[in-house]
């Protein structure tokens, strides 16, 4: 027998949640509104579900219909879900899916594009994948975050944000009101501490010595290094260049805004070093492909592996990509040329809005002196401060 009637439930007026007993209980809002609910606890985890309001549901069908949930949780299924597919309305892991095909289209490239997906199909939908996308609460999404907020925090603080683009997506299409609360959630989590990582970079004092011994045999992993260094580009603007992309009678190598980080086309000076290098690289050029620095499987580029490889063998410990620090310590270090130059040379993005309104030109011939001498002191001249 219910701890709950039908007149007493017509006189609670004080908001406040009444149970009447097996999870069923009835919520009195602060405008006068009744509506039940249902709590139930599967595998540890306790849920509260929504069973109508009290004005159209009366208490003997609100105890059915909450007999009726607690069946389908023990035998496995997911009521919300059932409700929700039977109105219309996605899963979350459907909405997954058909957020990620609209906004594929957007992406700069198809790694950044799988790894959105991945984050979510790995974390999220195992967690509440099959809930109608309308009841994924701020509870769940603060479990699955916390799931991973310490041991793994930049997969955590991406999790966080994709999730919450399902959810944004989910009321512009209506099938829920409103959005995640995203700062009860954040409050919700342990503080999370900076950990920030940096690549391992040659000191640029030691850089003339590397030259001479990167030079010593070649290899095409050993010339995507010097290209690398050289052009201060990552790694991976370098393993993708195409010959198209060069002008070695302009010196220049434009890199399209796909292939860069920030989004926009980035044009690179090339020294005369650089030029005689990618002059070298034509011996190496391949009919079948027009990347510069192809890799062993056909059409395929350089692998990055094979330039990590090439610094073992050369028995450091260090990184490509951390050329671009070794490039920035020797701007700051030993030359006068202004920090804004050496950052639009590595393609950065300013945030300050006066320095960014500066930089909206190229700077190229500017960044041309620079970069030249940059290669000269790779090849041991001795720069000192640098003229502007």
């Amino acid at each position: 027998m219910g701890k709950l009637t039908a007149t007493g439930i017509a006189k609670l007026k004080e908001p406040g949640r009444y149970w009447d007993g097996e999870g069923l209980g009835l919520i009195v809002g602060k405008g006068g509104s009744k509506s039940w609910i249902v709590r139930v606890q599967k595998d540890g985890r306790r849920r509260d579900i929504g069973l109508g309001s009290a004005s159209k549901v009366p208490l003997k069908l609100a105890r059915e219909r909450a007999a009726e949930v607690r069946q389908q949780i023990e035998i496995g299924i997911d009521p919300v879900a059932e409700r929700a597919k039977a109105a219309g309305i996605p899963t979350f892991s459907a909405a997954v899916k058909t957020v990620h095909a609209e906004n594929a289209p957007s992406w700069k490239n198809a790694k950044h594009a799988a790894q959105w997906l991945n984050t979510l199909e790995t974390y999220a939908v195992p967690a509440f994948g099959n809930r109608s996308v309308a009841d994924v609460d701020a509870a769940a999404v603060r479990d699955c975050l916390a799931a991973i907020w310490l041991e793994k925090p930049e997969t955590a603080r991406r999790l966080r944000q994709r999730i919450n683009a399902v959810i944004d997506w989910a009321v512009a299409k209506g099938y829920r009101t409103s959005g995640l609360a995203l700062p009860v959630i954040d409050k919700a989590l342990p503080r999370q501490r900076a950990k920030p990582k940096h690549h391992a970079a040659l000191p640029y004092a030691e850089l003339p010595v590397f030259t001479r011994k990167l030079r010593e045999s070649e290899s095409m992993g050993r010339l995507a290094l010097e290209a690398v260094i050289l052009t201060a580009a990552r790694s991976g603007e370098v393993r993708m260049m195409t010959w198209g992309e060069l002008d070695l009678d302009a010196a220049t190598w434009t890199v399209p805004a796909e292939r860069m980080k920030a989004g926009r086309e980035h044009v690179v000076p090339l020294s005369p070093q650089a030029v005689a290098l990618f002059e070298r690289m034509k011996a190496h050029r391949r009919e079948y492909t027009d990347l510069v620095f192809p890799g062993q499987k056909r059409g395929k580029p350089l692998s990055d592996m094979t330039l990590t490889k090439a610094l073992r063998d050369m028995g450091l410990n260090v990184t490509a990509h951390g050329f671009r620090s070794t490039f920035r310590d020797w701007v700051a270090e030993q030359t006068n040329w202004p920090s804004d130059l050496a950052e639009a040379a590595l393609a950065h993005v300013v945030s300050d809005k006066t320095v960014a309104a500066y930089q909206r030109g190229t700077m190229l011939e500017k960044r041309r002196e620079l970069m030249a001498a940059w290669a000269n002191y790779c090849e041991g001249a001795r720069c000192g401060n640098v003229a502007q």
